[in-house]
């Protein structure tokens, strides 16, 4: 899911697939004229200066090397003064990239630079308001830059328990860096949270409880020896030549109780603050600056100008026909009594169905996992005219992220492959997975989902590695769980097609509930009751969305439309080419064109057509 991270088998033949070819040699191009264009060398050099003010992202992409391997031992600046640092950037950024002369460019370049232009406005549009994170490029824009699952706290765990390498001394280096510029990155969100609290700007308490149990427990387990700072290290020294696992992990004792621990601890003051005067309204709507905020978070969630009132309809509407078709199935199944989420939940809890809740349950839940995508592959020629690697394995959400976390969530690795994709998967509670849910879940997050894509994406010039958007990522990920339908993966499995559909509807309730919240004043309570109607998800998984959405409002709106819009291109193509429409062929163009602004995919499909 966040963006500022992301074999080939078949080959393009026939005439079909020598009219597409050009378009999509014209997208992978990294040579010949487009690279040495001033439009593509400007490009290039806004990529390093993202990846300067977002050195996590260089490790995530694998191009923290050479010249730049430095980055490998950097934080962002998230104080107030980096993010006024990253306005004059992107101030700068987009007066040059305005004084680019267009003429005589390639598509590819002019597709680049208009990507790129729509993701620093937007950004910068979101960076004017007084409070939150604006990401550039990226899915995770919240009111709340410190919250249950946004902040440092879980970030840099994460990345030093999966992206970063430990592979030699220099490495171990970077790594203790790392630990010693947590304090900084820390101490610039706590100024930033109290600044919004001076404001005004306070989280709901629901919020605040699971970051202070989040928070309390990651300061408990920081220092230890198999915690998420030190163990790591420890674990990806072992065997290295010329490394001292154990001296290592002393020295990274040593600079978290000393720094890091202190930091976390002002920073979890300053939550104990907020929670003190804290109300328990979810929505943004009676905050400072709600309105205006989220149709911000809605513009850059959904890449549309949609109002609210237009969203929310069309996730009424979507519920209707989506339940109309699970009860079909249900009552093939023998299920009769009861609404539809009912029935769900009654189906979810059979014993052939679930997992259990130990820890074999959870191993069961991730071979699941993989044997799914393992059948997936094989279905992949179908579906592409060109395969990647699908470079994936299934890794567990650090332990103190799971209480505040979605079921799971996935991206592309490294551009060089050393390190894979992931899909990371909340074990927690080992009974929000199961036989119906699972399915989709590893298409969205993996297989032909946000790895797979990520993948295609790699192949462009490095600026649209970083750069994403959230419709057209979520879009992709829930078309690709339409297309394991479409290529079979349900024939002999109802229970996995009802999850399906139920992921469909969870993603339409998305819709209404995102609106409810924040522009129809909906409580806690009244959003969880309509999303358990609609989806039928248990109230743990429920409650986790739910709140999901109160920290990030109008990101959730993006997966549904984003679907939406790639369907009604599907469908524009297949009526315009008639006889010559391959689904290959579309949905290579899709992946090849990148990820973009929903606008710029309706032009891509626009060659597409006409190279046809």
């Amino acid at each position: 899911m966040d963006s500022l991270n992301f074999s080939r088998r078949a080959a393009l033949t026939g005439a079909a697939a020598a009219a597409l070819a050009r378009p999509i040699h014209a997208f992978a191009a990294k040579a010949g004229n487009a690279s040495r264009s001033p439009g593509a060398a400007l490009l290039d050099r806004l990529a390093w200066d993202l990846l300067e003010r977002a050195p996590t992202s260089a490790t995530s992409l694998g191009v923290d090397t050479g010249a730049h391997a430095r980055l490998r031992g950097a934080l962002d600046d998230r104080s107030p003064a980096g993010v006024a640092a990253t306005r004059a950037f992107l101030d700068d950024a987009l007066a040059r990239l305005d004084r680019v002369e267009r003429g005589g460019l390639d598509a590819a370049t002019l597709t680049s630079l208009t990507v790129t232009q729509s993701a620093f406005r937007t950004a910068r549009e979101g960076m004017a308001l007084p409070y939150g994170d604006a990401t550039i490029g990226g899915w995770r824009n919240t009111p709340y830059c410190v919250i249950q699952n946004v902040g440092g706290w879980i970030d840099i765990p994460q990345l030093l328990d999966g992206d970063q390498p430990v592979r030699d001394a220099a490495d171990a280096e970077y790594y203790l860096q790392r630990l010693v510029a947590m304090p900084a990155l820390l101490d610039g969100e706590t100024a930033r949270i109290a600044h919004a609290r001076g404001i005004g700007l306070v989280p709901p308490d629901f919020l605040l409880d699971k970051t202070i149990a989040g928070m309390t427990r990651a300061i408990t387990e920081a220092a230890r020896h198999d915690g998420p700072l030190v163990g790591p290290l420890m674990r990806k020294a072992v065997g290295v030549p010329g490394l001292d696992a154990a001296a290592l992990g002393t020295r990274a004792e040593r600079i978290i109780s000393q720094g890091v621990i202190p930091a976390l601890q002002r920073q979890l003051a300053e939550i104990r603050a907020q929670r003190a005067i804290a109300t328990g309204a979810a929505g943004m709507g009676g905050r400072p600056h709600g309105e205006e905020w989220y149709a911000w978070g809605l513009r850059a969630g959904t890449t549309t100008r949609r109002t609210p009132e237009e969203i929310h309809a069309i996730g009424r509407a979507r519920l209707v026909e989506l339940g109309a078709q699970m009860d079909t199935i249900l009552r093939s199944l023998g299920l009769t009594q009861g609404s539809v989420a009912e029935r769900m939940n009654a189906l979810q809890q059979r014993p052939d169905i679930t997992f259990g809740t130990d820890d074999a349950a959870r191993e069961k839940i991730v071979a699941y996992m993989n044997a799914k995508l393992a059948a997936m592959r094989e279905k992949l020629p179908s579906a592409f005219r060109r395969l990647v690697r699908g470079n994936l394995e299934i890794r567990r959400m650090p332990l103190a992220e799971e209480p505040g976390a979605p079921a799971a969530y996935g991206g592309p690795g490294s551009i060089d492959g050393r390190i894979p994709g992931k899909i990371w998967v909340n074990l927690g509670d080992p009974a929000i997975h199961n036989r119906v849910s699972i399915p989709d879940l590893v298409f969205h997050e993996g297989i032909p989902g946000h790895v797979w894509q990520g993948e295609f994406a790699q192949a462009l010039p490095l600026i649209r590695s970083i750069l994403a958007f959230n419709a057209y990522s979520e879009g992709w990920a829930l078309y690709s769980e339409q297309l394991a339908d479409e290529l079979g993966m349900y024939a002999d499995d109802p229970a996995g097609r009802l999850g399906y559909l139920m992921g469909l509807s969870w993603r339409a309730a998305r819709l209404v509930v995102d609106t409810g919240i924040h522009a129809k004043g909906w409580s806690r309570d009244q959003a969880l009751n309509e999303f358990m109607a609609a989806t039928g998800l248990s109230r743990s998984n429920a409650v986790s969305e739910v709140e999901r959405y109160c920290a990030w409002p109008g990101q959730a709106c993006g997966y549904m439309l984003g679907q939406i819009e790639i369907n009604a291109q599907r469908e524009r193509a297949r009526a315009a080419l008639g006889q010559r429409y391959d689904l290959r062929d579309f949905n290579q163009t899709v992946v090849d064109g990148g990820n973009v602004p929903l606008d710029v995919l309706a032009q891509n499909v626009s060659r597409y057509i006409d190279a046809g």
